[in-house]
């Protein structure tokens, strides 16, 4: 063939500062652009030696990366198809464009993988001058060579390579330097082409001998060309997927148990998703699940594919139907993407009410560390959360595991109300409510542990989803105006008594927060004084503090109901002499602020002095 100089089919100078700005947000992809386009002619070879098109034998179809750290040269070689003159011409010289603003507009938008033209010309974001050594495996084909330095202005002329496929060679830019070094070369191999489906090599493996290293004659081949989401889960094993885990994420325990998928139709989705152990609840490590397309790494933000629950997971998944922008990092809100972030979810809630019923044990154990992923869920995807209706758990002060339907079941009658509600009574801190659950219990009444951070959303969450029930925590009132099973008798006090009742009270109780001083007939063994808050208040300052958007209520005093037991014999006793009383006054509402963690300091050290006064 003749030589060649030429323009490629632009208008424009400025395509190479367009495409080193804009087509890429990201230059180090260019490692992964390059040696995809080799993986994909190295397996378009197979594919026509399946078809029976191709006769001959293609051999070690292994992807060779090398680098020249002296000269700063960097080659990608493959042994795959190769190109003929025209093809290099169609696929490198005539992208099909007439302008750089025209270009931006038609790709990006679109999924390029298998482009090649786009995937190449990811090259001069870091090299000022690329060359293409080809030679196609059409038999007779000529080799053929091309070389620009980063100008419309290109040369193509007849080459000297003697092996079928492909060599791309960069000389490296200045200001691409870190590119010049093996060891940043050998972390975007791992990166991006750790799970290639054809075998990447770069350079030789070293040992150690005579204190020094050493490179042996084996490759260096750096990926697993078959990771277990491209097998049946029939030919793997726990350790199979145990061992994986560990390889993705070397630091962390043992997930608890994880999802294989695979689907053909009507999109093509394969992966295994893991659920890790959540230690610390809301220190979620979210963005570990890694998204593939056919076996190359794209991104660790899935967020448009997955709901925003199910990246509290780890994993892989992998698909070529997931619509990529020109730098693949980028998704794009399409009917697929619709259809994956369903089904995916649709597996999950599989997984975990099949656990749920045949494996009841275990989940029970595994309860702790997968609350707030399927609260999280239940909050945020109403599909997931019909579906979690069926597995969610309850576990009571006890220790005990309930489904929603069995607890409901528990303790309908025994804990409805006069107005037929069932009272779902929880606790978020045994120690510190321990008085109140006890009240509560010594009532025949059963009381739910509810101390994730998500419950208060939770709990608005089942309230109004479960018909005829009402939530509330064990210290927001007395336990007989949690349960009203009645019409309650109030203590008969005239507004003046009323009056001096509340005054009497408040002129003890600590500055800076609000109170309300309530008279009731608690029966003569309930607690002199009890020191409640409003439940919907404190539920929404809850919800508020995890930005919930309802920030103002963290402006407004805490405010706190103040029951004052009438038939307790102190009560009594402090009514019936008010200026004598004033000693014991203090007594019975500093043990009620003890009782709710509320008395420190100098309050604190009067209440024992005061307590060791009336001892004697």
């Amino acid at each position: 063939m003749e030589n060649i100089n030429g323009k490629i089919g632009v208008t424009t100078e400025n395509i190479f500062p367009v495409i080193k700005q804009f087509l890429y947000s990201d230059h180090e992809i260019f490692l992964r652009e390059l040696v995809a386009n080799a993986v994909d002619a190295s397996q378009k070879l197979k594919a026509l030696a399946g078809a029976g098109e191709f006769s001959g034998e293609y051999g070690d179809l292994k992807v060779e990366v090398a680098l020249d750290e002296d000269n700063k040269v960097l080659t990608i070689t493959d042994h795959g198809i190769g190109m003929t003159a025209e093809e290099v011409d169609r696929y490198i010289n005539q992208i099909a464009f007439s302008s750089a603003g025209e270009f931006l507009e038609k790709y990006k938008d679109q999924n390029i993988i298998g482009h090649f033209g786009l995937g190449f010309y990811s090259a001069f974001m870091v090299a000022s001058k690329v060359t293409i050594d080809t030679l196609s495996w059409k038999e007779g084909a000529t080799a053929v060579k091309w070389s620009c330095d980063g100008t419309p202005s290109f040369e193509m002329g007849e080459g000297e390579k003697a092996e079928r496929g492909t060599t791309i060679t960069l000389f490296l830019d200045e200001d691409a330097e870190e590119f010049a070094h093996k060891g940043r070369i050998s972390a975007l191999l791992q990166k991006y082409c750790k799970f290639m489906p054809v075998p990447v090599v770069f350079g030789k493996k070293t040992e150690w001998k005579d204190g020094k290293e050493v490179e042996t004659e084996e490759d260096n081949v750096i990926n697993n060309i078959d990771p277990i989401w491209t097998k049946a889960p029939s030919e793997l094993k726990d350790e199979d997927y145990l061992n994986f885990y560990k390889a993705l994420y070397p630091m962390e325990e043992d997930p608890m148990f994880w999802i294989h998928l695979n689907v053909d139709y009507p999109f093509n989705l394969t992966g295994v998703l893991y659920f890790p152990k959540i230690k610390e609840r809301m220190a979620i490590d979210k963005n570990k699940i890694q998204l593939y397309c056919n076996q190359m790494f794209v991104t660790e933000h899935v967020d448009n594919i997955v709901p925003d629950f199910l990246t509290l997971l780890h994993g892989v998944i992998d698909s070529p139907d997931i619509p990529l922008n020109v730098s693949r990092s980028y998704l794009q809100s399409d009917s697929n993407v619709k259809k994956i972030s369903t089904y995916i979810t649709k597996k999950v809630a599989d997984r975990l009410e099949d656990i749920f019923k045949t494996e009841r044990e275990q989940y029970e154990q595994k309860w702790d560390n997968i609350k707030l992923f399927i609260e999280y869920g239940m909050l945020s995807d109403e599909k997931f959360r019909e579906r979690a209706m069926n597995f969610a758990l309850l576990k009571n002060t006890e220790g005990k595991f309930f489904s929603l339907e069995d607890y409901r079941k528990c303790i309908e009658g025994n804990q409805t109300d006069k107005d037929g509600n069932v009272v779902y009574l929880y606790a978020t801190d045994k120690d510190a409510q321990f008085s109140f659950i006890e009240a509560a219990k010594n009532k025949g009444y059963d009381v739910l542990m509810m101390d994730c951070e998500l419950d208060s959303h939770f709990v608005n969450l089942l309230e109004s989803n479960v018909e005829k029930s009402r939530w509330a925590r064990v210290d927001s009132d007395s336990v007989e105006n949690l349960i009203v099973k009645e019409e309650k008798i109030k203590p008969e006090l005239s507004e003046d008594d009323k009056k001096a009742l509340d005054e009497m009270f408040k002129s003890v109780l600590p500055e800076g927060n609000e109170y309300n001083v309530e008279a009731e007939n608690l029966g003569a063994e309930s607690a002199a004084v009890l020191l409640t808050k409003n439940e919907f208040m404190r539920r929404y300052r809850e919800m508020s503090a995890l930005g919930g958007g309802l920030n103002f209520y963290g402006s407004i005093p805490e405010s706190y109901k103040v029951i004052v037991n009438m038939e307790n014999p102190l009560i009594a006793k402090i009514w019936a002499d008010r200026e004598g009383s004033k000693e014991l006054l203090s007594q019975v509402v500093d043990l009620a602020l003890l009782s709710n963690g509320m008395l420190k300091g100098k309050a604190l050290a009067d209440f024992i002095q005061r307590s060791e006064n009336l001892l004697k």
